[in-house]
């Protein structure tokens, strides 16, 4: 009997984030209480480019955009927030999207199977995700059960299980 096996990875679907900003740019847009602030929301290369007068206002910005994202199903692990920054009378936020799983994750994922895992269970690093193979599908479920419970700094998807 062949191994069975699925893919760790972490990908935020590009569609669904672009749905997130346009939704939170018309809310930005509407509300009275960013009025006349400066405050826009806007993709900037790959980054999303937070712009507002003052230092609490660009964190409300951002709070915005981040409820935009929980409604659309993208997890907030998926971001990575800077810090607020001045520029010129502005202050301006960057916040990227996490793609894929870095070398560090990979190993940290590794390391929890190798320990926690069934023993038949075995992982390793691909690019940016992680191949995990057993001969047991049961083995493999209680693993994908081991890592949503984990607390990885990843919004971690299971793919291509056969």
């Amino acid at each position: 009997m062949a191994d069975s096996s699925f893919d760790v990875v972490s990908k935020v679907d590009r569609m669904e984030a672009d749905n997130a900003v346009n939704q939170a740019r018309k809310e930005v847009a509407q509300r009275y209480d960013f009025k006349n602030v400066g405050a826009s929301i806007e993709w900037s290369g790959e980054r999303i480019l937070l712009k507002a007068n003052s230092e609490e206002r660009v964190k409300a910005v951002l709070d915005v955009l981040e409820s935009k994202f929980v409604k659309r199903g993208i997890s907030l692990k998926s971001l990575e927030v800077g810090e607020p920054y001045a520029s010129g009378k502005e202050f301006r936020l960057e916040v990227s999207l996490k793609q894929g799983i870095d070398q560090d994750l990979g190993k940290e994922i590794n390391k929890l199977i190798r320990e926690q895992a069934p023993r038949s269970v075995k992982s390793q690093i691909q690019g940016d995700e992680v191949r995990v193979s057993s001969k047991s599908r049961d083995d493999l479920q209680a693993t994908i059960a081991l890592l949503k419970k984990a607390d990885l700094d990843a919004d971690l998807q299971f793919v291509n299980l056969r």
